[in-house]
């Protein structure tokens, strides 16, 4: 019977060109025999294996997974992905199953798939951001620079009753716990209408951001006419970096949802849109986090009578706190063939063990 020697039979596929199904299939079958085999009696406990057989149950694992991802890319053949599937699918059970399968997966979807599908989406979300900002900075320079524009917003008294007071102490209206929760729910809410409107194309979506860009520009554009700019910034920047960030994800996300049904390439229409749809949710899911993080600074840090530096600075580690997070585990999430997805990891075969945890059989010596 074979054993761990057979780890190193294998034969890697040069190009889509060159690959010899055949070949691959003769020089790999007996790991992976030795893997089902070994899958089998670790299923009924992973005492009934010695520890190098726990290590060779691991590194036929990793392989066989390994070898699904160059089937899936090279060959497209049906019926070797749906066989190799199927066993990386028992041996991680098997892998995996100690431990606790909803702390898991939380780890697994904050670790890849959550940062993968806004890598994925990233250059929907600068659209996102574009359609915001262009709106926002045409209002604001145009009402900063314009006597007529002020006047067209209101009365003066009103003006400069919302300058110098009610646009502060809106942030101090309520208890900071109550507003910030009401301000959390109020970004899911606009989150998920900049998600769900991307079902119906881009433009309700891009409509969206304009008209959210054009509103702070028009909020920009009065401080700056009445010399109060800095003010302003210093109570908006606190939580807006980390919430005008989250809200040009999800603007992304429903411009990326509304040009798959636009434009789908040579995927069929409905499919296309389905799998823009499953990273669309990973995307609206893990915002939640995030608005969370934004609700909470704006209802226990914007308001509060600390120095203006403090307050910013408290915003800018927490944005780019979350472009790092983004940026290093989405590129690396990426590399390693993910795209965010729900249940991709399932249907791909790679495990956590591949490069961002080790398999619990890992431990067992």
């Amino acid at each position: 019977m074979l054993r761990g020697a057979t780890i190193g039979m294998t034969w890697w596929p040069s190009t889509g060109a060159d690959v010899d199904i055949d070949r691959f299939l003769a020089t790999n079958q007996p790991a992976w025999d030795r893997l089902a085999e070994l899958a089998a009696r670790a299923g009924r406990g992973l005492d009934r294996l010695g520890a190098a057989e726990l290590d060779e149950l691991v590194r036929l694992y990793q392989r066989a997974t390994t070898h699904l991802s160059y089937a899936q890319t090279y060959y497209r053949d049906p019926a070797l992905t749906a066989r190799l599937s199927r066993l990386v699918a028992r041996a991680g059970a098997v892998l995996y199953g100690t431990r606790p399968r909803t702390l898991r997966a939380a780890g697994w979807f904050l670790a890849v798939t959550f940062p993968a599908a806004v890598w994925h989406a990233r250059r929907f979300v600068l659209v996102s951001a574009v359609l915001f900002a262009v709106p926002a900075l045409a209002l604001g320079i145009w009402i900063a620079n314009s006597p007529a524009a002020v006047d067209a917003l209101g009365p003066a008294a009103a003006r400069e009753a919302y300058v110098n007071e009610e646009f502060e102490s809106y942030y101090r209206s309520e208890e900071a716990t109550q507003f910030a929760t009401e301000v959390f729910t109020n970004n899911i809410q606009v989150a998920f209408l900049a998600f769900a409107a991307g079902v119906l194309g881009c433009v309700l979506t891009g409509w969206l951001l304009v008209a959210n860009g054009a509103a702070l520009g028009e909020v920009a554009g009065l401080f700056a006419a009445v010399g109060q700019l800095p003010r302003f910034w210093g109570l908006i920047l606190p939580h807006g970096l980390l919430e005008l960030t989250a809200v040009f994800v999800a603007g992304g996300s429903g411009l990326a949802l509304g040009w798959a049904w636009i434009s789908p390439g040579d995927r069929p229409r409905l499919a296309a849109l389905a799998e823009e749809g499953r990273r669309a949710v990973v995307i609206v899911l893990g915002l939640v986090l995030v608005f969370a993080v934004a609700g909470t600074i704006e209802g226990y840090v914007t308001g509060q009578p600390w120095p203006t530096w403090l307050r910013v600075g408290i915003g800018l580690l927490a944005e780019a706190a979350f472009v790092v997070y983004v940026v290093v585990l989405g590129r690396r999430a990426a590399a390693r063939g993910f795209s965010g997805q729900i249940g991709e990891q399932e249907r791909t075969g790679w495990s956590p063990g591949d490069g961002y945890s080790r398999p619990v059989a890992l431990t067992l010596r």
